[in-house]
């Protein structure tokens, strides 16, 4: 690793479920509620308020997910919520589920999930609302709601469809299928599939070349890649153009020109 890991000290966590941590420009978020870092209340309330912190945290670029321990990433939400068939509960469940993941989606940087286990239900919606997912060839994810009679409500019926594709989202719900990280990688699930225990440190190492992206263009780009999920591609065109000229009052597009013209980093600023 290129920094040692220290506290993020920045913020005050709302739960002691979500530990944060900084190395260079990259808050490392570790979900840790054994055993099988599930998701409950605590963590749903408190993803949001911790994304908004870091999306404000000028000097963070980017942000790692991934779970405590070595058999678990998440595996999503605790089904004994759901035992006693509360509609009301279920109601309001699905709203944290939603608030929590989109609120992850819309991180203003560049998000990575280090997949290092099972990534199931919810907690394969939470890699799903990330930029990236990098995957260890071990872990196993699925969306298996169906099989006990309930739906992925936190993005995953939509986000799993605009990654993979239809047929295999279908499979994945529809059919119960469950892939491991070399699957993952060949359907598209993932962007990498590395040995066991080694998703943390790659993501690590992605996170530290975002480092040398003009933050402020990186959130343009992701703002019009993500756009084109709403609206045809040729509606986006003319937001590209203008979101380039944008970039132009700006004393990092300068700085990254120059950088690049005299052959050294760029010093970025966020200005």
């Amino acid at each position: 690793m290129e920094h040692a890991l220290q506290p993020y000290t920045a913020l005050v966590p709302r739960t002691d479920k979500l530990v944060v941590q900084k190395v260079g420009h990259t808050a490392l978020v570790t979900i840790d509620n054994p055993p099988a870092n599930t998701w409950d209340s605590d963590t749903l309330h408190g993803l949001p308020e911790l994304v908004r912190h870091l999306t404000r945290d000028s000097d963070i670029y980017a942000l790692i997910i991934t779970g405590r321990g070595e058999r678990f990433f998440s595996a999503g939400a605790d089904l004994k919520l759901f035992a006693d068939g509360d509609a009301g509960r279920a109601r309001e469940l699905s709203r944290l589920f939603g608030e929590a993941f989109e609120a992850l989606r819309d991180f203003s940087g560049v998000s990575i999930a280090a997949i290092n286990g099972y990534a199931m239900g919810g907690g394969l919606e939470c890699a799903l609302a990330c930029d990236v997912r990098i995957a260890e060839r071990q872990a196993v994810l699925g969306l298996p709601e169906a099989g006990v009679g309930l739906l992925p409500c936190a993005g995953g019926t939509q986000a799993l469809a605009w990654v993979v594709g239809e047929g295999w989202a279908k499979r994945m719900i529809l059919c119960g299928e469950r892939v491991d990280g070399v699957r993952a990688e060949r359907i598209g699930l993932v962007e990498e599939c590395v040995e066991q225990g080694q998703a943390l440190g790659a993501a690590l190492r992605l996170a530290a070349q975002v480092s040398r992206q003009s933050p402020t263009a990186v959130r343009y780009c992701k703002e019009l890649i993500q756009g084109a999920r709403q609206q045809p591609m040729n509606s986006m065109l003319p937001r590209e153009r203008e979101r380039f000229v944008d970039l132009f009052a700006l004393e990092d597009t300068r700085e990254g020109v120059d950088a690049f013209l005299n052959k050294r980093p760029p010093q970025w600023t966020g200005k």
